[in-house]
């Protein structure tokens, strides 16, 4: 099947916020049709990663052509560093999770870094879409965070491989552990109130969670390193092993605990 991307509207054009969106979504839907071809394993996630890279290369090189790009799947350039925007992409964050139809816990994160008047920068905006759900968290439209419908904290965690130290923070919170595929949609379900924590320091990059974080922010959530410093992006080593983005009034136990026991990493 040949994808036709479009053009976003004049409104989505003058708009980072819902350009961001528009980007996100249009690269999902791009990745529902690979997923309907037939492919399978390794085959599917190499398609996959491949088709939804390519598209929002193309994408933001036509409709943002004086912005830089960091990509999971591209090739990194210093020549990031010397620009005011990049643009912090995964294009498919969960690819084991997109391998295995009919699971949506796969995403797609388009995020936009810019330098601020100290010479420094932050995260303006971004989008997460989960296109097997149907849904795109943005910075645009900030979610609202409904009320913890649960009497006891939840805590997102690798469907696989949950750390030990993170069993440890859910002893400690009297929390449950609630497993989930992509980093992206593990920080999302903080926003939709399926958790109301998601504690990670098992090796990331800054792709699997910029655009997470700004929505996150943007929500209202916390956001930081383990240690409780700020996540930083569009550093030159873009690796970025830890984040915590979790309800607020659980910010400080969870920095205390680590603060005392570590994370093991």
């Amino acid at each position: 099947m040949t994808f036709e991307a479009g053009t976003p509207s004049a409104d989505v054009l003058a708009d980072d916020h819902l350009l961001a969106a528009w980007l996100a979504e249009t690269a999902g839907r791009r990745l529902l049709e690979v997923r309907a071809e037939g492919l399978e394993g390794k085959a599917l996630k190499d398609a996959g990663d491949l088709a939804a890279h390519d598209l929002l290369m193309e994408l933001v090189a036509a409709h943002r052509p004086e912005d830089g790009v960091l990509s999971e799947e591209g090739k990194d350039s210093e020549q990031r560093l010397t620009q005011d925007r990049v643009w912090i992409i995964d294009p498919l964050d969960g690819t084991r999770e997109f391998s295995e139809p009919p699971r949506d816990d796969w995403a797609v994160h388009v995020a936009l870094w810019e330098r601020t008047s100290d010479g420094a920068g932050d995260l303006t905006a971004g989008a997460v879409a989960q296109p097997a759900l149907g849904e795109t968290f943005h910075t645009g439209r900030p979610p609202v965070v409904p009320a913890s419908t649960s009497d006891r904290p939840r805590i997102a965690v690798s469907r696989s491989r949950p750390p030990a130290f993170v069993e440890a923070l859910a002893t400690e919170l009297g929390a449950d552990l609630v497993p989930m595929g992509s980093a992206g949609v593990k920080m999302m379900s903080v926003v939709r109130d399926l958790t109301d924590a998601y504690v990670h320091a098992g090796g990331q990059y800054e792709w699997d969670s910029a655009a997470p974080v700004a929505v996150a922010r943007a929500a209202g959530l916390f956001t930081s390193r383990v240690d409780g410093t700020p996540l930083e992006y569009n550093q030159k080593d873009v690796y970025l092993p830890d984040v915590i983005v979790c309800r607020p009034e659980l910010a400080d136990r969870i920095l205390a605990f680590i603060e005392t026991h570590g994370t093991g990493a």
